[in-house]
Order: C-alpha cells, then sequence, then structure tokens
C-alpha cells in the first residue's frame, strides 16, 4: 500500500502545560477549532524509552493514515502502555496515533466498548477554564463545574473535545494536547490530525477496544 498520509514530527512548545493538572492553561492558539487553540495542537513525541513511531521506514511521531485498497469493517484499539491507538479495517492495521490517556485518579478503563456518540464540535461538560472577562487572565486553570464557579466578571470557558467519539459514557476519543504521558481526566486524546482521520472512518457501533 502506498501511504495517503504522513505526518512528521513538529516540535511544539508546551510552556502553557507545567503538569498534568493544568491541562487547559492556554486558549486559542493554533488550532482551526473554535478560533485556534493550543490545548488542542500541543504535542510531544514519544514517551522516554519507547519506540519511535514510524511507517514505511520515515518517522511518524504524530501517527499515520494508510488504507488505500482496504475495506472491512472498522475498529479500534487503545494500548495503554503503549499510549497509542490502533485502527483496523477488517484485519489490517490501517492507522496508529500517539494518545494521552487518563492520568493518575482519572484512569481510562480497559474493557471492550462500542462508539456511542459522535460530536465534531464537542466540549466538556465538567471542565475547562475560570477567565476575567476584562483582562483574559486565567482564574483557575483545571476548572471543575462540580467544584467551582465563575465570580462576577468570570466566565466558566467549557474545554474543547473536537472529532469527539463517545465509547463508555462520559468517555471518548477527542483531539486534545499530549505532553508524551497520560494526562487527561480519563478521555483519549489525539493529535487532532489524527482525531479527525479516527472520526471520518468510524460510525456509532464502531468498536473500542482499551487494555
Amino acid at each position: 500500500m502506498k501511504p495517503l498520509l504522513s505526518i512528521f514530527s513538529v516540535s511544539l512548545s508546551a510552556l502553557f502545560l507545567n503538569s498534568c493538572s493544568n491541562p487547559y492553561d492556554s486558549y486559542y492558539g493554533s488550532s482551526s477549532i473554535y478560533g485556534g487553540n493550543s490545548y488542542l495542537s500541543g504535542f510531544e513525541q514519544t514517551r522516554p524509552g519507547q519506540t519511535p513511531l514510524t511507517h514505511n521506514g520515515q518517522a511518524a511521531p504524530r501517527g499515520y493514515w494508510d488504507d488505500e485498497g482496504v475495506t472491512g469493517s472498522s475498529k479500534i484499539r487503545i494500548n495503554l502502555n503503549d499510549q497509542r491507538a490502533y485502527f483496523y479495517k477488517g484485519d489490517t492495521l490501517v492507522g496508529v496515533a500517539p494518545i494521552s490517556t487518563g492520568s493518575d485518579g482519572y484512569g481510562t478503563p480497559t474493557g471492550s466498548f462500542k462508539v456511542t456518540q459522535k460530536s465534531i464540535d464537542h466540549t466538556s461538560s465538567l471542565y475547562g477554564v475560570i477567565k476575567n472577562k476584562a483582562s483574559g487572565h486565567t482564574v483557575i486553570s483545571d476548572a471543575d463545574t462540580r467544584k467551582h464557579k465563575a465570580g462576577a466578571g468570570e466566565e466558566f470557558i467549557h474545554a474543547p473535545m473536537p472529532y469527539f467519539l463517545r465509547f463508555n459514557n462520559a468517555i471518548g476519543m477527542h483531539a486534545g494536547f499530549l505532553p508524551g504521558y497520560p494526562a487527561s481526566h480519563g478521555c483519549v486524546r489525539l493529535p487532532e490530525e489524527m482525531a479527525r482521520i479516527y472520526f471520518d472512518n468510524s460510525k456509532n457501533g464502531t468498536p473500542v477496544i482499551v487494555e
């Protein structure tokens, strides 16, 4: 098969993310979704000690997609140890994407699931940031609607989760920041370009295996 897409390394700064407890500290950067958002496009290469991702002999740290001439039902396998999501059509592997899954206290549950919802411009109902409306200053960088409320002159901005594929109650796959280790609240983050491809090639009922 000839590769339809190879995505090469882009070195991006993670100034806005000092720890996995601050995933929404910088909004509206370079992404085309929501006017641009560095939360979506931030990316660090492979985890320490992990074999770099390649395709057809070329480096593909942001993932790859190659389904030319391949048919069959779609299936997604998420490997928590590898921190990668593997996309199959039939028995053929057609795509691999680096991911960031749930951090300590927010683990991504293992098991066999199915896609139950597709939402291209989804936002989190629980998490986001609270900002001062006048200055744009971040008041709370990891806000939780169950714990935090916007005060006078403030606004709660819900975290963007574009190309959302729900597969386990509140948990799904979506475009998001990849710091090179598990850092989410339980969802599975992918580089934005791979999230879009996985979204376009999935439908309600697509099996999702987390292991």
